[in-house]
């Protein structure tokens, strides 16, 4: 079987290694790195669930599907999985949990869980997008919406997932604006 050589960044550890050429990029976090939190919905990548978020070029980020693509596309890119949205301890542990991780949590935000990492790298997108480019207030519900209307979950947990992710937003200063005046919050 032909191989690829791989280098890239993940969850902030550079990996550099020849996989079999046809590697799904979710197969090589799961086989290769044992990265388990990405999981595999449809594998046709309608679902959303198996997500990452990869770093673009100008350090802006993009949730990306890894049952679809091939670990070749990564190839020297940066990449973090739902494992590396945590802050973590030198040994390993969790220190922390990220903003988006802890509000889920707050509103039980899922049920069987598989949905989830898509769910977290997906929020991490939108928040780096607002960041850079905030939302009226008016405007943050459909924005919400707009973010996730591709990610399915099969328990029916979206309210919730909603809720977690619209009070970061709104408790995170910058990335609202006030309706009509444009002032940032």
């Amino acid at each position: 079987m032909a191989t690829i050589p791989v280098s890239m960044t993940v969850n902030g550890d550079p990996v550099a290694m020849d996989v079999p050429e046809y590697t799904s990029m979710l197969d090589f976090l799961q086989e290769y790195l044992n990265l388990t939190g990405t999981k595999l919905g449809c594998g046709i990548g309608v679902c959303h669930a198996c997500v990452v978020v990869l770093e673009r070029e100008d350090g802006s980020l993009e949730s990306v599907r890894t049952c679809i693509n091939g670990v070749g596309r990564f190839n020297g890119k940066k990449i973090v999985t739902v494992e590396g949205q945590a802050k973590r301890s030198a040994d390993g542990g969790i220190e922390a949990l990220s903003p988006i991780q802890r509000a889920f949590l707050r509103h039980f935000s899922f049920q069987c869980g598989w949905c989830t990492p898509g769910f977290v790298n997906a929020a991490t997108v939108l928040l780096d997008r607002l960041k850079r480019e905030p939302v009226a207030a008016d405007k943050l519900e459909d924005t919400i919406t707009e973010a996730l209307h591709h990610h399915i979950c099969r328990c029916t947990g979206y309210v919730r997932y909603f809720r977690a992710i619209k009070e970061v937003i709104e408790s995170t200063p910058g990335l609202v604006k006030n309706k009509g005046s444009g002032d940032v919050v």
